[in-house]
């Protein structure tokens, strides 16, 4: 390309203080995919100065969104939720203000209270001037469509800002009867970031569709990571029983109205190539999903490995105009969050 792509992330995991202090002290597992440890993900999560500022030059990313390792807060009790939400929020901010040409961020939302839910995502954006929030699918067993959660999709439609949704581990049933009796450690591994995360958090999308959030909320934007959870997949498929689930319309309108799809640093041409055929390069945005995919290349596999500039080779060497490749870089995310109610001066 003639002039240097600009690329912003939107889905860059960390773990703040606030949050890591709210796992130990509710006796989460500790894990390094909360923070805890001193594996290199661990620290890496915990790391929102130089080292980070490095390695998203290495991987060629000019602006990362950051947001909470899932689960975010979703699985604190609600006494601690809301109070730790607002916290990590502000350490958020603190992050975002020390360097606002690199950094933006993604509000933690205390979905077990509802009324706190919207409270908080309106605080994070008018006062914080974050550009939308991320969410994890399930809070407890209840799932992202209950009606619990219409005052959070509310809020986030008046406020025109996205919210941007990540897997967790999908039930205790679910995993016990799909993903137990295998050899250690696949049968987790599965279960998680291999296979069901996504399964989960697709079925969750759907579930939004099929009960109405979508009709209820015509305006409200979803950004899915992933290449979106797996449902892309099938969409010509489920599409079928549109008229049975007493869908307002086609069920492909849903997504290239309302969603918005991101690789989460799976550099998969394929996937690429099928996301634009389905959403088109206007709903796409870009993601590497660091510090998961940094530096990590088992065997060679080529897929899921953002250092060393591969975040931005794969974007840059993909099948689209220039226009386009910009689109996807940052224009898209600049388009969605432009609407959003800002800090008043």
């Amino acid at each position: 390309m003639s002039n240097r792509l600009r690329i912003v992330g939107v889905e860059e995991t960390v773990v703040v203080p606030a949050v890591l202090e709210a796992y130990r002290r509710a006796g989460s597992p500790q894990i390094f995919s909360r923070g805890f440890g001193d594996s290199p993900i661990a620290k890496n999560l915990r790391e929102t100065g130089e080292r980070r500022l490095a390695h998203m030059d290495d991987q060629g990313i000019d602006v990362a969104v950051l947001s909470l390792s899932s689960p975010g807060v979703q699985d604190l009790p609600e006494a601690d939720a809301v109070a730790v939400a607002r916290d990590a929020n502000d350490q958020l901010a603190e992050i975002v203000a020390s360097r606002p040409d690199r950094f933006q961020a993604f509000a933690a939302i205390p979905t077990r209270s509802p009324a706190a839910a919207a409270a908080e995502l309106e605080r994070a954006v008018v006062e914080l001037g974050f550009p939308g929030a991320m969410l994890y699918g399930r809070t407890g067993d209840r799932p992202a469509d209950h009606r619990d959660n219409d005052e959070l999709y509310a809020a986030a439609e008046r406020l025109a800002v996205p919210l941007h949704f990540h897997p967790q581990t999908p039930p205790r049933p679910v995993v016990d009867a799909y993903y137990s009796d295998l050899p250690d450690p696949i049968g987790p591994l599965l279960a998680g970031a291999g296979l069901g995360w996504y399964y989960d958090l697709g079925v969750q999308y759907l579930r939004m569709i099929f009960s109405g959030v979508f009709d209820r909320f015509p305006d409200l934007q979803v950004i899915a990571g992933h290449w979106g959870e797996v449902v892309l997949f099938y969409l010509d498929h489920i599409g079928f029983f549109a008229e049975a689930g007493g869908l307002r319309q086609p069920l492909a309108d849903y997504f290239t109205q309302n969603f918005w799809v991101a690789g989460s640093g799976t550099n998969s041409p394929r996937y690429l190539r099928w996301t634009a055929e389905v959403m088109g390069t206007d709903r796409m945005l870009y993601s590497t999903d660091y510090p998961f995919t940094y530096g990590f290349r088992p065997g060679g596999f080529p897929y899921v490995d953002t250092s060393d500039g591969a975040a931005r080779s794969f974007l840059e060497n993909s099948p689209f105009t220039d226009e386009q490749k910009a689109d996807i870089g940052h224009r898209n995310w600049e388009r969605l969050t432009a609407r959003a109610r800002r800090p008043s001066s």
